[in-house]
């Protein structure tokens, strides 16, 4: 039989500590050093993901700038995106397998139904998909793709360390901060999102290294691309306190607005849901193409566009126009399951939406109105916060975007009230928790749940176990009842059986006279308790679960290396999870 190599030996030692100590909640340490690694990842793939956006787009369109979509000719507006949008399609049918979801709502999805485990197979697809989408001139982000990539990358890194299924959760939230921080050069709000719409929780364990990892994918993105704002705005000054109502208004007129954008997107994807993917994003590329000819600003990420509006340098007519035509392409896109995120075009919609009413407020208060650019900016967070109903991610994005600290006061009013109008006033829930139930499925976020599955199995087993066969011979099972053993794991045909050492020790002195004959576990007195096997990875909620489904009495942590081999590391009895946990 070949030796082990030490090295090999010692990586597998370092490994299997690394997954037991980061079964517990506050393994910070661990988790400090995993979500740095995973952060660096991360903007590593963003960088690569926008320098291939960048790159295609200084090729293809006029002036060598990305984003001049408007200096295309009518006929090539229309066929871009259809051809973009048929070219995604022949791709994601040749690689998606019936499984067309990426983005934050798969994200999501696999944090609730899959511990966070995200397959490589939709990273790679929504690397491409995504980059062709946002190329071809689609009315769509690289944000939603870019929480993905980094959720994707840092869930991959979990897997491919073998860590716990709690770890891996937090490492998903970890690359959803990093991707926000890396593509929108916005490490707080990356933060603060995978906090308020990711995790859906504030805990100490889960800020550190999700702060960690956002700035060092920032740093790696900033080291690319500097460390400027994305929107180049003046220092907007808020004139008058007179002015807070108007901004109440303005609220609570873009939560209507939300409201319609999430309507349309659900529409959208309900009338989508039996159509084939060629016509599905066909008819998504065709409205983005037609509307394109009016108002070409529609086309691409609008970051151009956004700083327009900011510094006034767009009509009122073309404003309503971009307003009009960015709200439907972009609904009409994310409904149909384009590749591509939605944040950034709720932003450009609330820019268009604040501009327009920071033109209209200049008449109802003359000479003391801030300027349209001011609405602009407070509009921006407002939809965001409003159709996503996450409103401190929605300000921080704003503030850390312009750099602009003028825009906190109105802006807090304003995304507050938006936010209440869309869900309060009109009965919205966001966006993605909408689609999520389009698909029969729903976010949850339970407390209780969310407590389960911060902690591994691992962190309360018992692991003072010894493992034998059925059969064994008086020495066996007198080395069997050594101090410190308080389970024996009968390794048999499943169901598996555990029983108490100290019955085993109480037999052996009642039978001292047994001589050399062998010793049936399964026959002499004692209490068994029947078990099931739990892998090594599985968080507590899993535990609940699979206690209340099966309905045994204990469970046998094992985990199973590539090779086969097959260790079982402790058991969980109902009773002890009982005294933690309620079952």
């Amino acid at each position: 039989m070949k030796k082990e190599s030490p090295v090999r030996k010692f990586i597998q030692d370092a490994l299997e500590s690394l997954r037991l100590r980061t079964s517990r909640p506050d393994a910070l340490t661990q988790l400090a050093v995993l979500s740095v690694i995973a952060g660096l990842l991360t903007g590593l793939v963003i960088v690569s993901f926008r320098l291939l956006i960048e790159g295609v787009q200084l090729l293809i369109l006029p002036e060598g700038a990305p984003g001049n979509f408007e200096g295309l000719p009518i006929g090539v507006r229309i066929v871009l995106p259809v051809a973009g949008a048929l070219l995604v399609a022949l791709m994601f049918r040749i690689w998606a397998r019936g499984e067309h979801t990426v983005g934050v709502l798969h994200v999501m999805e696999r944090l609730t139904y899959n511990q966070g485990h995200l397959p490589l197979r939709a990273l790679i697809m929504q690397y491409f998909g995504a980059a062709i989408s946002i190329i071809s001139g689609q009315s769509l982000g690289r944000e939603g793709p870019s929480i993905h990539l980094g959720a994707a990358t840092s869930s991959t890194l979990g897997q491919r360390l073998g860590l716990p299924n709690n770890t891996i959760r937090t490492l998903v939230a970890c690359g959803t901060a990093a991707g926000i921080g890396a593509s929108f050069n916005t490490p707080l709000a990356g933060v603060i999102f995978a906090l308020e719409v990711v995790m859906m929780e504030y805990t100490l364990a889960s800020f550190l290294p999700i702060t960690l990892a956002a700035v060092s994918a920032t740093a790696v993105s900033r080291a690319v691309y500097g460390s400027g704002a994305a929107f180049s705005v003046p220092s907007f000054q808020f004139s008058t306190l007179l002015e807070l109502p108007y901004v109440m208004l303005l609220g609570v007129a873009t939560g209507f607005v939300a409201f319609v954008f999430i309507y349309l997107t659900r529409i959208s994807a309900k009338a989508g849901e039996k159509l084939p993917i060629w016509t599905k994003f066909l008819v998504a590329g065709s409205i983005t193409g037609v509307l394109a000819v009016f108002a070409p600003q529609i086309m691409g990420i609008g970051y151009d566009t956004a700083s327009s509006i900011l510094v006034s340098n767009i009509g009122l007519t073309l404003l309503i126009m971009i307003f009009a035509a960015k709200l439907v392409a972009t609904a009409c896109s994310v409904g149909l399951g384009l590749p591509a995120g939605l944040i950034g075009p709720t932003f450009i919609i609330g820019a268009c939406f604040g501009g327009i009413m920071g033109m209209l407020a200049q008449p109802v208060f003359p000479g003391l109105a801030s300027s349209p650019g001011m609405y602009a900016l407070i509009g921006m967070g407002a939809m965001m916060g409003a159709t996503l109903q996450a409103p401190l991610a929605a300000l921080t994005a704003v503030f850390e975007l312009t750099s602009n600290p003028n825009v906190i006061l109105p802006g807090m009013l304003a995304i507050v009230t938006a936010g209440l109008t869309t869900n309060q006033l009109l009965g919205q829930h966001s966006i993605y928790r909408t689609l999520m139930r389009l698909r029969g499925m729903d976010y949850r976020h339970n407390p209780m749940v969310q407590a389960l599955r911060r902690v591994g199995v691992a962190n309360i087993m018992n692991r003072n176990i010894r493992v034998s066969s059925q059969r064994v011979t008086p020495e066996q099972a007198r080395i069997l009842v050594e101090p410190g053993t308080e389970w024996i794991v009968i390794e048999n045909d499943e169901p598996i059986v555990i029983l108490p050492a100290t019955d085993l020790a109480n037999f052996l002195t009642e039978n001292s006279t047994t001589g050399t004959s062998g010793i049936d576990l399964m026959e002499i007195p004692a209490k068994r308790l029947q078990a099931a096997y739990i892998d090594l990875r599985a968080a507590v909620d899993s535990a609940q679960e699979q206690f209340l489904k099966e309905n045994m009495e204990a469970l046998c942590i094992r985990s199973t290396t590539p090779s086969g081999k097959t260790r079982i590391y402790g058991v969980l009895t109902r009773q002890h999870f009982k005294n933690l946990y309620s079952v």
